[in-house]
């Protein structure tokens, strides 16, 4: 690989990793490396496979974000995974740090709309049904370390909802009026857990948070 990606989990029909900062999960017309093609010529070097390798994506991040992400290996398990996104059976765990001193638990939902053009979304009662939970962990010189369940995949959808409550992100450069020359968005896809589609057992994989700042203000 052109850089080493850490592998969580690997079997016949799955691989799990962790996805770097500032990488493209597919390909775009940047023609930056994405993962996919990465994780591809891992598998390909691996099991010395001539022509082309299947890896099924089922699900995203976005390219500033990192954490934990399943590839499918075979179409099968792309079919059965990607049901279990529509279904809600994946469930997606991430780590925020918020502007604000954010309180308790709450329930977030909005619609949301996609500008294609601007590659932003918006508040918009024309748009797609956005939900999440959150529980706000700790708060620090005036941020909050926010522990979020993702309900619905919507575009940009955590950093759109959470500065419509008055609480943006961390270094969101896109969505927070607040965002500092060279910060990194503070958002992490630090668990998930899902059933696996052969076997049917639940797998769930665990990542620690970046050690960074803000992450580093809420450490122990």
């Amino acid at each position: 690989m052109g850089r080493m990606i850490h592998i969580l989990y690997e079997d016949n029909h799955l691989l799990v990793v962790e996805k770097p900062i500032n990488v493209l999960v597919q390909a775009d017309n940047t023609k930056d490396k994405d993962l996919l093609t990465m994780l591809k010529e891992y598998l390909k070097e691996k099991y010395n496979k001539p022509g082309n390798v299947y890896l099924g994506l089922v699900h995203r991040l976005d390219r500033v974000v990192g954490g934990v992400m399943v590839f499918a290996k075979t179409s099968k398990a792309a079919g059965r995974l990607s049901k279990q996104v529509q279904n809600h059976e994946l469930k997606k765990t991430y780590y925020a740090v918020v502007g604000g001193n954010l309180k308790g638990k709450g329930h977030l939902e909005n619609y949301l709309l996609k500008d294609e053009k601007t590659n932003t979304s918006t508040v918009n009662k024309k748009g797609k049904l956005a939900q999440l939970d959150y529980e706000a962990i700790a708060n620090k010189e005036n941020l909050t370390l926010v522990k979020i369940n993702l309900k619905t995949g919507r575009h940009h959808q955590i950093r759109v909802q959470f500065n419509y409550l008055g609480y943006p992100l961390y270094g969101d450069a896109r969505y927070n009026n607040n965002y500092k020359k060279g910060e990194q968005i503070a958002l992490f896809a630090k668990e998930l857990s899902f059933l696996h589609p052969v076997t049917k057992e639940r797998l769930t994989f665990r990542l620690d948070l970046p050690n960074r700042y803000p992450y580093t203000l809420f450490n122990e």
